[in-house]
């Protein structure tokens, strides 16, 4: 028999707990043990006045955008009219039935405010962080950093000419700012810029269209890939290696934590990067070393070449010696130029009479060879790259970019809504924050307790 609803009326009075309608499994219920706020509200109070109306809790705005990052939520706009009527988004926001949604304008008032000047979500970042090392998700032996290209909010086919109108965006008057201090990020392309976000770059790295980008990078721990930092820059190679000695020199003074190897590809190999890691920081290098070391298509490369210290010179494959000089000066000179190179030559009467020129240097006259002022970290970078360790992590350096996929795929971040070099650190911090907690759910959720007090109705 077809059964159909009462025809009774409905009850006057409804009993109705938020708490009883989230399931025990649910993201939210997993994620939401591992956030404490009485800090934050701590941090946050210098910035709000002890006078006038009442704001909108900190709090509540904080929970709302994790929810719009945790589930690929990109519209603030469309994430007020989840959080309304979305009982698991309440529930983690801390609203009742009859709470009021907060505007969506509210987040841009407060972001560009007092959130901004106060570093709040760096600061939620590393608290979340904290939680992950107290519940020994760190282990700090190594670290693995990598970076990845996420499309700025700009069109690829508008670009400013010098007699365009800039406008008075906040983008813009972030990067004229800049200008005026002498601080334009490195590596800042000079050929096209954006009259939306002048501070994004113009690349096709990632292959197809050149498009306005901006690089996140990601310093993780290799043990269970929790984010340890993340840092903005243009997408250019050198501000990207750049930005590794600013996130391993943060993680350490702010939590004492400094990683045995340091896990990276070809990029992170300069000579310049090796010479840090090794001599300043005193950290093993897995990465690859960044030069033209063996020979190609049957030439002699630098390895056929013998390095002799105590003479300062190669010695070639047939015998013959490279300088540095060959004469002495009454003003000692060091050799070295501009790239931090020393340049070894052979004698050209020596090549044009040797028997293996054709494999040695076919198109000029005589062999040069240039050795960095670093080589002796590059070495060191050498030998580690003949160790077994060496290929496990190798294939740790593969959850950097699972993150990125995760981040771009399931999060939903694969261009970025903010505008600014200050946008693109606050979505990237915000999106870190996320995966460390959805790592953390993942490992660490236990059941709620039961004594725990329902939102109110």
């Amino acid at each position: 028999m077809m059964g159909q609803l009462p025809a009774s009326q409905n009850a006057l009075f409804y009993e109705f707990c938020l708490e009883k309608h989230i399931p025990e499994d649910h993201l939210l219920r997993q994620i939401d043990q591992f956030l404490d706020f009485d800090q934050i509200r701590q941090h946050l109070q210098p910035f709000y006045s002890n006078t006038g109306r009442p704001s909108i809790d900190p709090e509540l705005m904080i929970r709302m955008l994790l929810v719009g990052y945790c589930y690929g939520i990109r519209s603030e706009r469309k994430l007020c009219e989840e959080v309304n009527f979305n009982l698991a988004y309440r529930w983690f926001c801390r609203l009742g039935l009859e709470s009021a949604v907060p505007d969506h304008s509210s987040f841009s008032k407060n972001r560009h405010g007092r959130f901004r000047d106060a570093e709040v979500f760096r600061y939620v970042f590393e608290q979340v962080l904290k939680r992950c090392i107290d519940a020994d998700l760190v282990k700090g032996e190594g670290f693995a950093v990598d970076a990845s290209i996420v499309k700025a909010d700009a069109s690829r086919q508008r670009h400013r000419e010098d007699d365009d109108d800039w406008g008075n965006g906040r983008a813009v008057r972030e990067y004229i700012e800049a200008l005026e201090a002498d601080n334009v990020p490195t590596g800042k392309s000079t050929r096209k810029i954006s009259p939306t976000d002048p501070a994004a770059s113009y690349t096709a790295a990632p292959g197809g269209p050149a498009f306005y980008a901006y690089s996140t990078n990601y310093l993780i721990d290799t043990d269970h890939g929790i984010i340890m930092d993340v840092e903005p820059s243009t997408a250019n190679r050198t501000p990207e290696v750049e930005t590794t000695k600013t996130m391993i020199e943060r993680v350490e003074d702010r939590f004492g934590i400094k990683p045995q190897r340091l896990i990276g590809d070809t990029a992170y190999g300069t000579a310049a990067m090796l010479n840090w890691i090794v001599e300043e920081k005193h950290i093993e290098p897995h990465t690859p070393v960044w030069q033209k070391y063996e020979g190609k298509d049957g030439l002699f490369g630098r390895a056929d070449f013998t390095w002799n210290a105590e003479a300062d010179c190669y010695t070639c494959p047939a015998g013959k010696t490279l300088q540095r000089y060959r004469r002495n000066f009454k003003k000692q000179r060091t050799g070295i130029n501009k790239d931090n190179n020393i340049r070894y030559t052979a004698i050209q009467a020596d090549c044009e009479a040797c028997e293996y020129k054709p494999r040695c240097c076919p198109k000029v006259p005589r062999r040069k060879i240039t050795r960095s002022i670093y080589e002796s970290s590059r070495e060191v970078a050498r030998a580690v790259s003949q160790t077994p360790a060496y290929k496990k992590t190798r294939r740790q350096r593969k959850k950097v970019e699972m993150l990125f996929a995760h981040m771009k795929r399931i999060l939903k971040l694969d261009r970025l809504r903010l505008r600014g070099m200050s946008g693109a650190h606050d979505e990237f911090l915000l999106v870190a924050t996320t995966q460390n907690l959805r790592r953390m759910a993942k490992l660490l959720s236990q059941p709620p307790p039961g004594n725990r007090i329902g939102a109110p109705a």
